[in-house]
């Protein structure tokens, strides 16, 4: 059985990989208690010292506001470490599984999905970080697959709690009746995770490259939550009460995010869109019939 090392073991994707695919692989979970990646060195001597046959690289810190407030720190996390990682990989003759992320693109002005040879081009902190070791695995030639996400989502379930995402959001809107704003100016992927979850063996032994990860979505933030609070029975006056558009973020540019998925589908990865994994995820958790 190979061996996995994860990291952010105890985040949202990695439990639910792991819970997924626990009999298909030998995890090996790695959480700060084990190894602390704003500590570049001590990574280092952690991975040269472990046994594995993969690493899937999910933790970081992942805040904007954080990343931006505290560059330096968050570049040791989500850079320096990731890189040395990737090292460790490449000494060892294993294979490095780094996630990425569509904010690599939120300084394009195109609306149209992007593929994976558009140029990066990020105005945040965040995104240039990620940028930088994508940059550093492909011209070293490491053997890695460079997956960029979209906004990932679901629901929380017994060991495996959910990061903030849009069907939380909304649902924390209806169910406790606590107006929130959603973006107007912002269309992006948004993707039950459990579909990556699902098909985790087959993207580990993709062939090394960058690859997009991605639901399909033609709906604005705001209009993808009034849907999803459609889809969970509430009527248009309600959720005109609680759902509301905030028209100010990014009204001097439309921000789009999304990210074009040809590529990856190519090599025997389903697809899907917005509509279809916020349906699936609500009826996988009982709240549709």
């Amino acid at each position: 059985m190979k061996k996995i090392a994860i990291t952010g073991a105890n985040g949202y994707l990695a439990s639910l990989i792991q819970s997924v695919n626990q009999t298909h692989f030998d995890f090996i979970p790695i959480t700060r208690k084990e190894v602390d990646l704003a500590d570049p060195e001590a990574v280092t001597r952690f991975f040269e010292r472990l046994d594995y046959d993969f690493v899937f690289h999910a933790a970081a810190r992942t805040q904007t506001s954080d990343c931006e407030a505290n560059p330096h720190d968050t570049h040791k996390v989500n850079t320096e470490s990731a890189i040395t990682i990737a090292k460790a990989c490449h000494k060892k003759g294993a294979r490095f599984i780094f996630l990425s992320t569509e904010q690599v693109f939120n300084n394009r002005t195109e609306n149209l999905p992007f593929k994976e040879d558009t140029l990066v081009n990020s105005s945040s902190v965040y995104g240039q970080q990620k940028i930088e070791v994508e940059n550093f695995l492909i011209e070293n030639q490491i053997d890695s697959v460079i997956l960029r996400l979209s906004w990932m989502m679901g629901l929380s379930s017994p060991g495996i709690k959910s990061s903030p995402n849009i069907l939380t959001n909304v649902m924390k809107a209806m169910f406790f009746q606590k107006p929130t704003m959603f973006t107007v100016n912002e269309c992006r992927g948004m993707t039950y995770a459990s579909n990556l979850a699902e098909q985790f063996d087959k993207i580990i032994h993709l062939p090394k490259g960058i690859y997009h990860f991605s639901s399909q979505n033609e709906h604005s933030t705001y209009e993808a939550a009034k849907k999803i609070a459609s889809m969970l029975g509430f009527d248009d006056d309600r959720i005109d009460l609680y759902i509301l558009p905030d028209n100010s973020r990014y009204a001097d540019r439309f921000r789009n995010l999304r990210l074009a998925t040809n590529k990856i589908e190519s090599h025997g990865i389903n697809g899907s869109t917005f509509e279809n994994d916020v349906h699936k995820c609500l009826s996988d958790f009982g709240w549709l019939n």
